[in-house]
């Protein structure tokens, strides 16, 4: 354990997140001076300096303790018998941050002999500092100092994010922003729960006959939604989850009719739906989704190797994922996405090559490559802990493997993101085939159009002219929903008045 304290508060989340990506296979505290405690769970307060100090006297070993002090004109790090120091600007707080981020990168990099490929960007959305940079006029040069200069981001990540910058602001040049919103549709059910899983999911046997229920509280809320945006233009729809295809095929069509009938569907220009597991894919749900005009799915096994399927709790095997794809094709789908988890307990790169390899001879139109990311509300987390499970220490290497991969597929890079506690602090990254991008997954992680999500555990965001964005959320809780769906309703009557 690494426990660091700091003198100001309300820098514990940035602090936690930098000590983190330089240690990730300790669990870090951050404990703030008016006794605020962050870590992987998030903030907790400690009540007193009394609990403050029994919290640091839990730790034992001296030397996993960092002690950060911020005055108004420096910042001093001692930690491992070694002490680092910096002048610190007089300017606002933001300003301030900034620079603490930069000084405990390089007093980090210093100490560990690490660099980290994303330097010491925290956020997960890298590709927007590009696209705002982008949009100010400023060049591709003067884009590469901000990146590599005031935030150490290796050269080739720094180009990667330049890259899907410009690719996303051309994907996107006839995206309504101010007029328009894309409408997201959460099923929060799974065949069962993966192991990496944070996601808002319930096995579906737990839920059979609720199912019908559901779908009505969906149509309930998707109703007056529609009502709410009238006279706005609808870009793209996203049914996920979950997993969509855990519904009946008579479910998915009175759903999607529902929606078609209730939404103003002339100006869609992407319609996706995540199919994803193979276990919940049958060739009936899937001419009923081409019939109902969805013009993208995905089918996604994370990986192609068997004993790791099992491993993670995906009950289907390789062949399932493979048939899966084929019932697509023959089933007519166009633009077929496929995902892949990189660092996935007990593979190595040779697995990499070989799932990617089986995947090119699918030859699917668009490939999305994550990170894992172990998150606290997973089953993994907890198993790391109990069993000491091995992840893929140099994913690195292993997303080069599959960035060539998509490349020999003739797929190029339009989207990125990145999460906490991700393999080799890396990214996410969607692939794509001229033409067959996920326009969807751009807004979302652009933050440029407004986006209305229905159903348990989504998340609607209202983006204003002036950039500013405002969210409200659905519980989490299934039943929860659909007793209070008329304040699930509410919540979003209130973001939208004007």
């Amino acid at each position: 354990m690494r426990i660091v304290t700091v003198n100001q508060d309300h820098l514990e989340y940035d602090i936690h997140s930098i000590v983190k990506a330089f240690y990730p296979g300790e669990t870090v505290k951050v404990l703030a001076k008016e006794g605020t405690q962050y870590e992987e769970t998030g903030t907790v307060s400690l009540h007193n300096t009394a609990e403050r100090e029994d919290a640091l006297q839990q730790e034992e070993s001296r030397e996993c303790r960092m002690d950060i002090r911020l005055e108004k004109q420096s910042a001093e790090l001692r930690t491992d018998g070694k002490q680092f120091s910096c002048e610190m600007p007089c300017g606002d707080e933001k300003e301030r941050k900034q620079a603490l981020k930069r000084f405990l990168y390089v007093s980090l990099s210093e100490l560990t002999g690490k660099k980290l490929p994303w330097g010491n960007l925290t956020g997960i959305r890298p590709t927007k500092i590009a696209m705002v940079m982008l949009e100010e006029g400023r060049t591709k040069q003067q884009i590469r100092n901000v990146f590599e200069q005031e935030h150490y981001v290796s050269p080739e990540k720094t180009e990667l994010a330049i890259e899907i910058a410009e690719r996303e602001r051309r994907i996107l040049s006839g995206i309504h922003y101010r007029d328009g919103y894309s409408l997201y549709i959460g099923i929060p059910f799974c065949p069962t729960t993966c192991l990496y899983c944070s996601f808002t999911s319930y096995p579906i046997c737990r839920f059979e006959k609720e199912t019908d229920r559901y779908v009505d509280c969906l149509i309930e809320e998707m109703r007056e939604t529609a009502e709410l945006m009238k006279g706005k233009i609808l870009d793209t729809v996203y049914i996920g989850g979950g997993t969509p295809t855990t519904l009946t095929a008579l479910q998915l069509q009175r759903l999607i009719c529902a929606l078609k009938d209730i939404f103003p569907f002339e100006t869609v220009t992407e319609f996706t739906v995540e199919a994803g597991r193979a276990d919940s894919i049958t060739k009936e749900k899937l001419c009923v989704l081409q019939e109902c005009g969805v013009s993208r799915v995905s089918v996604n096994p994370q990986t192609m190797h068997d004993e790791t399927l099992v491993r993670i709790g995906r009950r289907h095997t390789v062949a399932q994922a493979e048939q899966a794809f084929l019932l697509a094709r023959e089933c007519g789908f166009s633009n077929i996405n496929m995902d892949i988890i990189l660092g996935l307990p007990g593979e190595t790169q040779q697995h990499v090559g070989q799932t990617i390899e089986r995947i090119a001879a699918l030859s699917p139109d668009s490939l999305t490559v994550h990170s894992l990311a172990v998150k606290r509300a997973s089953k993994l987390r907890q198993i790391i802990r109990e069993q000491g499970i091995d992840i893929l220490p140099d994913t690195e290497d292993a997303m080069r493997i599959a960035s060539e991969g998509a490349a020999k597929m003739g797929m190029r890079p339009y989207y990125l993101y990145r999460q906490k506690n991700m393999s080799g602090n890396l990214e996410n990254v969607g692939f794509a085939r001229e033409g067959k991008e996920g326009i969807y997954n751009i807004l979302i992680m652009e933050e440029k159009q407004t986006i209305i999500a229905c159903g348990a555990g989504s998340i609607t965001k209202r983006v204003f002219p002036d950039g500013r964005i405002e969210r409200c959320d659905n519980v989490k809780d299934v039943e929860l929903y659909m007793d209070r769906i008329k304040e699930m309703i509410e919540r979003k009557r209130r973001l939208f008045e004007d």
